[in-house]
């Protein structure tokens, strides 16, 4: 006779890891279960007492969050200490108040084996994932702070700030889900690897977009230009019109728009005009040979009064430089103690015309231009 077979009862999966602790969760909550159970029968007063102190402690954290908050007050900008601090309050959660009063209650009321292993685990948890989002928080305020030391650099940072906390949760995140897997037991030696390989063939595939993004950001942070400034490189002069993710985009001075890409610029070197505190003039006369010395003499004290004699204008030198078959050369250099471009020029015209009135009342003639040879 034959005996029927006896139906085999279900395989567990055979992966391991995460896949076998999915499988037993269902269990696992079941066994924590009846242990509570049990614990409040056997020994209720000590679990009364626990669950009365835990309750207790988290509303004295939740009231304490709230006193804070309203002393630091709602009105301070992120910038200051108090904007960060009430940020960082406002960003702690009551998961994770809940799960420090219950870590502190098992550390004074011993609970069963199981509830405190379910303890310390939602602790770490709630510890790892806080930790992420108050380190999220400091990152975007350094970041927030940085740009907001000037305000031509507002509506940059604004478009700069989508991309940067995108970048920002990608990385806080993923090294949070990271250690909290770690600290479950879990094997995260795959997940690393996996994500490192992936990180690798992204940044390959984008990486003239990272180039140019990070390259934005040194422009924000570092601040070698701003929007407004005159800026020169290149074969290229001209005022700086946006700073974008990407690129630059520049009014030339002959009138048309410069787009160039954010890395190619800053591998250039770049002259910021505006950033001139004083500018250097040097000029050159050429007197004409046949000038007596007593007045080649006389020059240099006539080129320091012309000088003397402008706004903004500090005299440096002036001397006999050289005599060629052609002229006397007298340098002349001063300096204007403002950087605009306008006010340099005024002040070059003006003392050459002073030069050039003074020296007809002297009698001192400019060297005549020989005719070209042919």
């Amino acid at each position: 006779m034959t005996v029927p077979a006896v139906p085999k009862p279900a395989a567990k999966p055979a992966d391991s890891g995460l896949t076998d602790d999915l499988y037993d969760l269902p269990k696992q909550l079941h066994d924590v279960s009846e242990t509570v159970y049990h614990w409040f029968r056997t020994d209720s007063m000590n679990a009364l007492v626990a669950f009365g102190t835990g309750f207790g402690l988290f509303a004295i954290f939740y009231v304490l969050r709230w006193l804070l908050a309203r002393l630091l007050g709602t009105e301070e900008k992120v910038t200051s200490w108090r904007g960060f601090a009430r940020r960082l309050l406002d960003q702690t959660s009551a998961f994770f108040m809940a799960a420090l009063a219950a870590r502190i209650v098992i550390r004074f009321i011993t609970p069963p084996e199981a509830v405190a292993g379910v303890i310390t685990v939602i602790f770490t948890i709630a510890l790892v994932f806080q930790a992420a989002v108050w380190a999220r928080a400091l990152i975007l305020a350094m970041v927030e702070r940085k740009g907001a030391e000037d305000d031509e650099d507002a509506q940059a940072l604004a478009s700069a700030m989508g991309i940067i906390t995108i970048l920002v949760n990608v990385v806080v995140w993923t090294l949070a889900i990271i250690l909290v897997l770690d600290n479950l037991g879990i094997n995260v030696t795959a997940l690393v690897a996996g994500l490192g390989v992936g990180g690798i063939a992204i940044g390959l595939a984008a990486q003239g977009i990272f180039s140019d993004l990070f390259a934005a950001l040194s422009i924000l942070f570092d601040r070698p230009f701003r929007a407004g400034d005159t800026i020169s490189f290149g074969t290229v002069t001209g005022t700086v019109e946006a700073i974008g993710l990407k690129t630059t985009r520049i009014r030339a001075l002959s009138g048309e728009q410069v787009v160039v890409s954010n890395k190619n610029l800053l591998d250039m070197q770049i002259s910021n005009l505006r950033r001139i505190e004083a500018r250097r003039v040097v000029m050159t006369l050429n007197l004409a040979l046949d000038t007596p010395a007593a007045k080649l003499a006389l020059v240099p004290d006539m080129a320091e009064a012309a000088v003397k004699g402008r706004p903004h204008c500090r005299f440096e030198r002036a001397h006999i430089t050289r005599v060629t078959l052609d002229a006397c050369e007298v340098e002349i250099v001063f300096h204007t103690d403002v950087a605009d471009y306008v006010v340099f020029m005024d002040a070059r015209q003006g003392v050459t015309l002073a030069l050039i009135k003074e020296l007809a009342a002297q009698g001192i003639d400019l060297a005549e231009r020989l005719p070209t040879p042919s």
